[in-house]
């Protein structure tokens, strides 16, 4: 099949437009590089462009005679979404509206949606099935969750065939060395916690330390990207194949909270790390933490990389070669 992967310059995308290619699918990756990287997109071809522009996509859409679309691009940061939830209505909402009708005026069938576990919220049961109350606390996962309740009227109405994968916290770095990790700013746990190994930060900022969890802070559930990767792949197969539209999350089913993530990075990089405990960041949920069973079940989805310590050290590997990231090249 011929793919249109919309952020595919970024962390997770171009992890799976890797995978993608090494599967024998032919990928395109439409990306405004506001976060991603030229340089991380080494195996299809890139069209720098904008999601709001559905002229662009419908020309694309056609022009390269594509039959699915992975929908990656978004904005993702928590704290921003409080700050600026115009701004992620805007590009998480109205942007991937666009994209939709782009798919409808051509006719692309499929539609893999990157989602994610913010669209729950406070939790009511552990691990978290799909079925579970939907009540974002930000409005990143108010605007995943808006796009994920559009899908089932465009598939009744317009018959497009979609999944949506809500992502637990994404993390690793490709087994083979050649992508990694690497935002700007830089928000996410484990490779904030790198960069002060490498000593370019100088302490490990724990935000909270107060919430009702056995150490006070956070409780999450990691998955390595690449398998992220695969789920993509899994769900392209099956949507396909004919399988009625769904939502699975994916995750380990395994939760570890900030200090247990900041140890087991220790012990991988094998030194003691400064760490500074500050207050809660606004909209964050005490745990997270996936039931992964519907995927498993369904799609025979096998997670290959679910050692939080193997998934550090896919990092660190990727870290300890690129200490400035992409931005070397």
């Amino acid at each position: 099949m011929h793919i249109l992967i919309t952020g595919g310059a970024g962390y997770i995308g171009s992890h799976t437009v890797k995978k993608l290619v090494k599967t024998g699918h032919q990928v395109t990756v439409l990306d405004n590089l506001s976060k991603g990287w030229r340089a991380a997109v080494t195996n299809a071809r890139l069209v720098e462009g904008e999601l709001a522009n559905q002229r662009l996509l419908c020309e694309l859409l056609q022009a390269e005679k594509i039959n699915a679309v992975m929908h990656f691009a978004a904005s993702s940061l928590v704290g921003e979404s409080m700050q600026c939830p115009a701004d992620y209505y805007a590009n998480n909402v109205t942007g991937s509206l666009i994209l939709l009708e782009a798919m409808r005026e051509v006719g692309v069938p499929y539609f893999v949606f990157s989602s994610t576990a913010a669209v729950y919220g406070e939790l009511v049961e552990i691990p978290i099935p799909e079925d579970h109350p939907t009540i974002p606390t930000n409005p990143y996962g108010a605007t995943k969750l808006a796009l994920e309740e559009a899908l089932p009227w465009y598939y009744q109405a317009y018959g497009l065939r979609y999944i949506s994968l809500r992502y637990f916290n994404a993390a690793g770095a490709d087994p083979e060395g050649e992508l990694g990790e690497d935002h700007d700013p830089e928000t996410h746990l484990i490779p904030l916690v790198l960069k002060t190994a490498l000593g370019q930060a100088a302490e490990v900022k724990i935000f909270g330390r107060d919430y009702p969890t056995p150490d006070g802070t956070c409780v999450r559930d990691y998955i390595h990207v690449t398998d992220l990767a695969q789920a993509h792949i899994l769900a392209l197969e099956a949507l396909a194949g004919g399988v009625v539209p769904s939502i699975y999350n994916l995750g380990n089913g395994n939760g570890y909270s900030v200090l247990e993530v900041v140890q087991t990075a220790e012990k991988v990089v094998g030194k003691l790390l400064p760490k500074a405990f500050t207050k809660r960041r606004a909209g964050d949920p005490a745990i997270l933490v996936a039931s992964a069973e519907r995927i498993k079940r369904e799609l025979h989805w096998k997670p290959c990389y679910s050692d939080l310590q193997t998934i550090i050290e896919t990092a660190w590997r990727w870290h300890q070669k690129n200490p400035l990231g992409y931005a070397k090249y």
